[in-house]
């Protein structure tokens, strides 16, 4: 039987330890630090996550099997190599291939190295040289940019700007010390549209297994707007990522990112993140991350079906290409419940309430930001719960998560509504192009069969007139849509609708009338035309 040491202390720990427990092969799992909610399945260990000697030590002294390590931070400054040196198994990558989250600017070159889709970049160690790039940019036309700190600024160090002033504040931010050492350099980068998602990749240098998608919420309110955060919810799959986009992420990113670690040889048998942009079914890179997302891992893990230990293990041993990896059918959500005032300023030991009655729902509640206190379970961080649930559809599972989200209570928590309502509105986005064709086709057909048996004797002019002008229009508008990239599958089924109901009642109002007529015709034939059978 396993030992197992997971690094980190929020939710994404927490799912990844809660997964590991299920596993057959494992005995015990430790988290360092942990809290409130991880303690209930695993033994805490007071050891901070930059304390990596300390940490290696813990490793030997309790002979643990397999270290996974969480946060970013940790993998940057190189506690693969402390513990590799310890000869001990650890889950990540080096701190050399850890920059191509630690830094923007290393990514890009891999990127743009490897034949990687991403987004048009450069990079400034020149504050007065980036905001000249800026005015170039916006007077080319761009419509927005994007200004990354280059190195780790807790997610907080990217800003998407729409004008230029903005932009150049930010840079000066940036080479001000607002990142600290993050912000000594910046890379600046089209703005990309489309959807974005979150694709996760399991690799050990030689083999490389996609997972399950995922989408994130990273913006603090509904429907997108305000101040960036950690993420404020996911779910899983994303349907944006259709089995078409997978294979171009597979052949176009996973497949030139192998090559490239193992051509610049870089040390890397862990995960890597990709933040992608899909507008029309092509994926563009927006980053790399090289651990688990959080909050995507929760909905993620809720998804996986199997030995998640065998899997990180044979990942570990360069044995990837034996392990098994299995998926619910199901959609999976997790809703993150914050502080009041995240991602500013917030407070602090809030008693938490409600938590056994979110699992007696059949919730599963991810402790992010929790620590007990005097027997209780208080807030502790800007994200303090991911409350997650699986269902048939997305549907169910927004409507499972919400109920266990309504069950827990503490002073001033919050948390967005809209978690999950992008896949809601999927029918409600654009087509591709050659499908909208295809559908304006049908529209067109189902028009020309409508007003065809019109042309004959009994025809009323105006009925005929009017049939060609509701047709003229639907086929109008439906063209302009497409003409706009708005085209969508509601569009066409409420085209079809639209035609039926018009059908029916031109048919019912022309039919009354040719029988008004007809009968009126009848009335007006005199007696004495009509012949007297003898």
């Amino acid at each position: 039987m396993k030992k197992v040491l997971v690094v980190g202390s929020g939710g994404r720990e927490h799912a990844l330890v809660w997964q590991l427990k299920r596993s057959p092969q494992v005995k015990k799992v430790f988290c360092a630090p942990g809290n409130a909610g991880i303690a209930a399945d695993a033994e805490c260990v007071n050891i901070k996550v930059d304390q990596l000697e300390k940490l290696a030590d813990f490793a030997v002294k309790e002979k643990i099997d397999l270290t996974v390590v969480g946060p970013e931070a940790p993998l940057c400054a190189g506690i693969v190599d402390v513990f590799k040196a310890r000869g001990l198994k650890v889950f990540g990558p080096d701190k050399i291939a850890a920059q191509l989250e630690g830094s923007k600017d290393f990514a890009k070159k891999f990127m743009v190295k490897y034949g990687i889709p991403t987004a048009a970049s450069e990079t400034f160690e020149d504050p007065a040289a980036a905001c000249d790039y800026i005015d170039a940019q916006f007077s080319a036309g761009a419509k927005g940019i994007v200004v990354k700190a280059d190195g780790l600024a807790a997610g907080k160090g990217v800003l998407v700007a729409e004008n230029r002033t903005g932009a150049k504040d930010f840079v000066k931010e940036c080479f001000e010390g607002a990142f600290g050492s993050a912000g000594t350099k910046v890379v600046i980068e089209e703005m990309l549209l489309g959807e974005e998602a979150s694709v996760l990749a399991l690799t050990d240098g030689k083999t490389i297994i996609q997972m399950v998608s995922s989408q994130d919420h990273k913006r603090i309110f509904d429907n997108d707007k305000g101040p960036n955060t950690g993420g404020m919810g996911a779910y899983s799959p994303a349907p944006v990522v259709t089995k078409e986009v997978e294979q171009l992420i597979e052949t176009q990113v996973l497949q030139p990112f192998l090559k490239g670690i193992n051509e610049e040889k870089l040390n890397f048998r862990g995960v890597i993140f990709c933040g992608v942009m899909i507008d029309d079914g092509k994926p563009k890179v927006l980053e790399f991350n090289v651990r688990f997302g959080d909050p995507e891992i929760q909905p993620v893990m809720r998804r996986f079906v199997g030995d998640w230990y065998d899997v990180l293990e044979k990942t570990v041993d360069g044995r990837l290409a034996e392990a098994k990896l299995e998926w619910s059918k199901e959609t999976a959500i997790s809703v993150v419940i914050a502080s009041g005032g995240y991602p500013g300023d917030y407070e602090k030991g809030k008693e938490i309430t409600g938590l056994d009655r979110a699992a007696e729902c059949g919730a599963v509640v991810f402790h992010c930001g929790t620590e007990e206190k005097h027997g209780r379970i208080v807030t502790a961080g800007g994200r303090v719960l991911g409350v997650s649930a699986t269902g048939r559809n997305i549907v169910d599972a927004i409507r499972s998560a919400y109920y266990g989200v309504r069950q827990i209570s503490f002073d001033k928590m919050f948390y967005r509504n809209d978690i999950g309502a992008k896949a809601l509105r999927r029918p409600f986005m654009p087509m591709k192009p050659k499908k909208a064709w295809i559908c304006i086709g049908i529209i067109a057909l189902l028009c020309a069969c409508w007003i065809q048996p019109f042309f004959n004797e009994a025809c009323l002019p105006k009925y005929l007139i009017a049939k060609c002008l509701i047709s003229a229009y639907v086929l109008g508008h439906s063209l302009w849509l497409l003409r706009k990239k708005r085209f969508s599958i509601r569009n066409f089924v409420f085209t079809l609708f639209i035609l039926a109901i018009m059908a029916m009642m031109v048919s019912m109002f022309s039919g009354q009338e040719l029988k008004k007529n007809q009968a009126a015709k009848n009335s007006s034939v005199p007696a004495e035309s009509i012949p007297v059978k003898k």
